[in-house]
C-alpha cells in the first residue's frame, strides 16, 4: 500500500533531517494554515480554505496514488508539515513526467525544496524505469523556483505562453534528463 512509502531526506550541516510521505487526513489543519499564505496562492493552484476543501484535496492526492498517475508527498519534520513535492503528468508511455513543489512560508529559505526534490527524483528514477525526462514549470516571476530548478540540475528549456487559470503569466519550462 502506498501509505507505507516513506523517503528519508538526510540532514545537512545547516538543516535537519526530513521525510517525504503520502499526505494523511490528519494533515488537513496544517494544510489549511499553509494555504493561507498569499505567495503560495499566487504560485500554485492549491486553494484550501476549509476542512471540506482539505478533504477534497486529500481525496485528489489519494486518487492519484491509487491510479498510479500522481504521487504527492508531504515534506515533514518530526513535528509538522513543511511542504509538498509531487510527481505527476506522466506522458509518452511513462518516459516523461512533471515535478512540482511548494514550501510553507515559515520553512522557506532553508534549502528544503531542492533537498526534497532530489529525493523525489531519485525515487522516481528507481520506481519508474521508463522515465527519461522530468519537467519543472513555474511562472516567470517566481525567481525562487528558477533557483530551485538550477540547484536540482534542471536546464531552462523555454518560456511558455500564459495558460490561465493555472498560469496567468508566462512560465518557464525547465527539463532534467537521465
Amino acid at each position: 500500500m502506498y501509505s507505507s512509502v516513506s523517503l528519508p531526506v538526510e540532514a545537512t550541516e545547516s538543516a535537519p533531517a526530513l521525510r517525504l510521505r503520502p499526505w494523511r487526513a490528519a494533515d488537513i489543519d496544517q494544510l489549511i494554515e499553509i494555504c493561507r499564505d498569499p505567495d503560495l496562492r499566487r504560485y500554485t493552484s492549491a486553494s484550501v480554505d476549509s476542512t471540506a476543501d482539505g478533504v477534497r484535496w486529500m481525496e485528489t492526492q489519494d486518487s492519484g496514488w491509487a491510479a498510479g498517475q500522481r504521487f504527492s508527498f508531504a515534506v515533514v519534520d518530526d513535528e509538522r508539515v513543511l511542504g509538498n513535492v509531487v510527481l505527476k503528468e506522466f506522458a509518452d508511455g511513462g518516459a516523461t513526467a512533471e515535478v512540482g513543489y511548494w514550501i510553507a512560508a515559515w520553512a522557506r529559505g532553508q534549502g528544503l525544496a531542492p533537498r526534497a526534490l532530489d529525493v523525489l527524483m531519485q525515487w522516481a528514477g528507481d520506481t519508474f524505469v521508463a522515465l527519461e525526462r522530468l519537467a519543472l514549470i513555474h511562472q516567470v516571476d517566481n525567481v525562487a523556483s528558477c533557483r530551485v530548478a538550477q540547484k536540482c540540475g534542471f536546464a531552462w528549456e523555454q518560456t511558455l505562453t500564459p495558460a490561465p487559470p493555472r498560469f496567468p503569466l508566462e512560465g518557464h519550462l525547465h527539463v532534467r534528463r537521465w
